[in-house]
């Protein structure tokens, strides 16, 4: 009776497994609202083809005990940047060679690589500047004289809150995009002191020692609230992207880009399908050896090995809905495939031990139980050791690795589910 129940736990979990797997599901018609459910498998970078940046970062100025603190942080503002401009399924990697020390960026579907460089790699450090003194007939000659009577307030990026894209009147008298910035408490104070002893006069922005909206423009009388407008030749785009830089944060440190890759969504496509006749042909090659020497036996393995490969995939696309769905590199189908292979070998180690009990007089369900209970010891211990290596991949591994790692642990715990449970189950109906 027992056998039966999970025989049809088995039976909705294959079906869920396999209605999840679909390309495409049918329409749900619920209270005369119609929901399509979409599974996407996420592909990575090498799959769908995208941008990949490495960065180098100089850190000449940083005290060698703050270097891999200074890493970490322009990993994190990186990393921030990414996010805000909505690059989905981005990763953000810092590593250590050496003294180097370098962070790897995958943008998934992100085609133009030059935008990309220009997003991670800028440092967006905003300064507001007042005017010293009045300036001379040759300084207004010389754009870099005029900007070098401008001096720091002390007022900077580090005291914003918040910037967001606005339209409004911008140079000129026509409405255009601009970006709109919201200072801290501490910042407002400052910006308010800052522009009473300037009224009358002119207030610049600088961004990255260039100046913004120039001629600068005129205080008319104090500012609270702590509100204030950058106002340029801006596209859209480009104010988007100087509000993302600002929110993100200045880079601690320099950044250099050593290598910039652009992966083509077609050589991504290429690479699936041939991944998908290679798991095609190891799992056929699985199944033709299973059947050709364990014969009865072997075909319930093989479909319990068919319900593993249903419900990995199912588990790719979902992360049983708890985790993030996975995001499926090449390396990963490596370790899927590789995966289906281990999959068997507690099947093996099983039926081997049936025959033997076999042979020692045993009958087949007695001999099938006892094959189980004495395997299992062997079965645990070799696929916890395949996990501890893939832990071990996971946590001191770049991303390629990690995504090999992580369908493997998957696809260890899932065979050990389908060796012990499905082809358990399968086995006692057959035998009775």
């Amino acid at each position: 009776m027992r056998s039966r129940y999970v025989l049809w736990i088995i039976v909705i979990l294959t079906l869920l497994a396999i209605l999840i797997d679909s390309p495409k599901l049918p329409a749900l018609n619920l209270l005369g609202k119609t929901y399509q459910l979409e599974f996407p498998l996420k592909l990575g970078l090498d799959l769908q083809g995208g941008t990949q940046l490495i960065l180098s970062t100089e850190m000449d100025r940083i005290d060698s005990e703050n270097r891999d603190t200074a890493l970490e942080s322009a990993r994190e503002v990186i990393e921030r940047r990414v996010n805000l401009f909505g690059v989905s399924e981005a990763q953000v990697i810092s590593s250590k060679i050496g003294e180097q020390r370098r962070i790897v960026v995958e943008l998934p579907g992100l085609q133009d690589a030059s935008a990309a460089a220009e997003l991670v790699g800028k440092t967006a450090q905003l300064d507001f500047r007042e005017m010293v003194g009045t300036p001379s007939a040759e300084a207004t000659q010389s754009a870099q004289a005029l900007f070098d009577t401008f001096k720091p307030t002390g007022l900077t990026g580090a005291d914003l809150n918040k910037a967001q894209v606005t339209f409004g009147a911008v140079q000129g008298g026509r409405s255009g995009p601009q970006v709109a910035i919201e200072f801290t408490a501490e910042g407002a104070e400052k910006f308010a002191e800052i522009t009473k002893r300037n009224v009358g006069k002119p207030l610049a922005m600088f961004l990255d020692d260039v100046p913004i909206s120039w001629p600068p423009p005129t205080v008319e009388q104090e500012i609270v609230g702590g509100s204030a407008v950058i106002t340029g030749q801006f596209s859209a785009e480009e104010a988007k992207n100087l509000a993302v830089q600002l929110n993100a944060g200045a880079l601690p440190v320099p950044i250099k880009i050593l290598e910039q890759r652009h992966i083509g969504p077609t050589l991504g496509q290429e690479s699936v399908n041939k991944s998908l006749i290679a798991g095609g042909i190891g799992l056929l090659v699985v199944v033709i050896f299973m059947v050709s020497y364990y014969g009865l036996l072997g075909l319930t393995a093989s479909a319990a090995l068919v319900i593993y490969t249903l419900l990995v995939l199912a588990i790719f696309k979902t992360g049983l809905f708890i985790l993030p769905p996975i995001t499926l590199t090449l390396a990963g189908i490596a370790g899927f495939i590789l995966s289906i292979g281990m999959a068997v070998d507690a099947n093996i180690l099983i039926f081997e031990r049936m025959k033997e009990e076999i042979r020692w007089g045993k009958g087949k369900m007695v001999a099938l139980e006892l094959g189980f209970k004495r395997a299992w010891t062997s079965i645990w211990a070799s696929n916890v050791s395949s996990l501890i290596t893939a832990i071990i991949l996971y946590t001191l591994g770049t991303s390629i690795v990690r995504g090999f790692a992580v369908t493997l642990a998957i696809g260890v715990l899932v065979s050990m589910f389908t060796a012990y449970v499905v082809t358990r189950t399968f086995l006692r109906l057959i035998i009775r």
